[in-house]
């Protein structure tokens, strides 16, 4: 279960900052492959980043984009990937095995201090982290198809994305290609910062049902985004983890009401929520549980 650390909007836009003061400037000097399941281009080969000084870092999405003097190498880091800085990367090219790392980039050193560079890693059995070199950034098929950033929609824009869409709040809030750049965690937050249950209708909502979902995402996502600004790659995630309220929390009081933090289980993920505050104190029906007490 991923709790929380899955890399969502504000932390993937945290090390797009991060690599804007770090990275910018420097000559990508070799991106040695660890895993080649994880790369999902072939043209331009990887080893046309090698001399080229990385020009700017941005995200779409979840998706982290390098722009190296006009290549792209945009990565995914689903669920369980992250970005490590590192200062003086072991100059011999990383055997590929079973570890986390899939991607180890170089920079050249600047006026003789020990080159500094950056893994990619994933944990876990399940690898779904994508690389991809690319010449435009919308060449990559989960770019193309994003919806509006969640973090650049307005009012009107968002009211009318969930009147026209049927199905629960939930998978609405966490479909990139209605609004781009929320996932599980965040979905989460949302909703109860809303006080709405993750099971409503979409397309059911009345006005000031719409202003509390819009408000609670702008304020989720920038609260998040304020804490992990300045945060090194590594303390991010236990920053996101710190201004959870009701995600990875099952069990635990709510911190609005007191009440039980509840979870609903899926085949591979699960959403928590707070009765009192979002449900009118019902619980939601677990699907796992009532399949076992058939």
């Amino acid at each position: 279960m991923d709790h929380g650390r899955v890399p969502e909007l504000p932390e993937v836009e945290a090390l797009a900052a991060f690599l804007r003061e770090n990275a910018v400037g420097h000559v990508l000097a070799r991106a040695d492959l660890a895993s080649v399941q994880a790369i999902k281009t072939f043209d331009p080969p990887l080893s046309a980043l090698g001399g080229l000084e990385i020009a700017g870092a941005s995200r779409h999405g979840k998706f982290l984009d390098l722009d190296v003097s006009g290549l792209h190498l945009v990565v995914h880091l689903a669920r369980a990937g992250w970005l490590h800085w590192r200062t003086g990367l072991p100059t011999a090219p990383p055997k590929p095995g079973k570890g986390p790392l899939a991607l180890r980039v170089h920079l050249e050193s600047k006026d003789g201090t020990p080159p500094n560079g950056f893994d990619l890693t994933e944990q876990g059995t399940r690898k779904g982290l994508a690389v991809y070199v690319v010449r435009s950034p919308s060449e990559v098929p989960g770019i193309a198809r994003l919806g509006p950033d969640a973090l650049e929609v307005d009012r009107e824009l968002f009211a009318a994305l969930m009147a026209g869409r049927s199905g629960q709040l939930k998978g609405a809030l966490t479909d990139q290609t209605l609004i781009a750049g929320i996932g599980n965690a965040y979905s989460d937050e949302i909703l109860h910062a809303a006080r709405l249950s993750p099971f409503k209708g979409a397309d059911k909502l009345k006005d000031d049902e719409l202003v509390r979902l819009f408000d609670a995402m702008r304020a989720t996502l920038t609260d998040a985004l304020d804490r992990q600004q300045g945060q090194k790659a590594a303390t991010m995630k236990g920053e996101k983890r710190s201004g959870l309220q009701v995600h990875a929390r099952t069990g635990l009081p709510c911190p609005v009401c007191g009440d039980t933090v509840r979870e609903v289980s899926f085949a591979d993920t699960s959403l928590q929520y707070c009765p009192t505050c979002q449900t009118g104190g019902k619980p939601l029906a677990d699907r796992r549980m009532s399949k076992l007490l058939r």
